[in-house]
């Protein structure tokens, strides 16, 4: 019911309807190709500009759905909570769940536009064995969507403030994150190591090198995002179990 409601009423008056998840992903491509690929002359690893910047852009958006979702849990729903017990958890995994449809149609989209340049331009792209990790890869994102949003949200019951950084905080994480150069371009030193660190470097790195035949994959670099993961998730379930206990009383 929750995952029904978060996809009906969002675009149950506008014209468009779910068109606007494809609409977003491509007008967000054709801004970096103009100003990433030909004004600043970033590298896309030698594949299409297109595709590089909507295979970041499909796997980001996912994490950025459901972490921005999730991270309002309390506050937005506040009134439900307030009249009648049921898991508050079934909340953000609705939210998570629901960012899966909206995945599926913005990653279809992405697979025509892949298959074009597959079957028309020989050597544009090398997809390799690592595309069934595409789950993995989502699994993920999810749960670091989940987890960073259930902390969020279980902050801001008490310190407002936090709601004014959401947006800019997940647009800062993003530039942080290989979502629209690789990391191949980034000079060895302290700049490298660091975007090496972010958990989210193996994933879209691993999901670009599955469709894309770049990036880089490796066993290593996977598990440390699920360590990172499960840690994040964990933690934003025990502060979520307490924060609930009395959040009526501060939201």
């Amino acid at each position: 019911m929750f995952v029904k409601r978060d996809i009906i009423t969002v675009y149950k008056q506008t014209i468009l309807g779910p068109i606007w998840f494809v609409v977003q992903p491509i007008m967000t491509t054709l801004i970096y190709m103009v100003v990433f690929g030909n004004i600043a002359q970033i590298s896309t690893d030698g594949t299409p500009q297109a595709l590089f910047y909507l295979a970041g852009i499909t796997i980001w958006n996912y994490f950025s759905e459901s972490f921005n979702t999730t991270a309002k849990t309390f506050t937005e729903n506040a009134n439900i909570f307030g009249k009648v017990y049921f898991p508050r958890l079934i909340m953000p995994f609705a939210k998570v769940t629901s960012g899966l449809i909206k995945f599926a149609i913005q990653f279809t989209f992405f697979m025509v536009v892949y298959s074009y340049f597959l079957f028309t331009q020989e050597g544009a792209v090398q997809p390799n064995w690592t595309i069934a990790l595409l789950p993995v890869y989502l699994l993920l994102m999810a749960m670091f969507g989940l987890g960073a949003g259930i902390i969020f949200t279980s902050w801001t019951t008490k310190y407002r403030d936090l709601t004014f950084l959401l947006t800019f905080g997940v647009q800062l994480l993003m530039y942080a994150s290989p979502v629209i150069y690789p990391v191949s371009t980034i000079e060895p030193g302290l700049m490298k190591d660091l975007i090496l660190l972010n958990p989210f470097t193996p994933i879209l790195e691993g999901f670009k090198y599955a469709f894309l035949g770049a990036g880089h994959f490796s066993w290593i670099s996977l598990g440390y995002s699920a360590a990172v993961a499960t840690v994040i998730l964990f933690l934003g379930i025990i502060i979520f179990h307490k924060t609930e206990r009395n959040f009526i009383d501060t939201v």
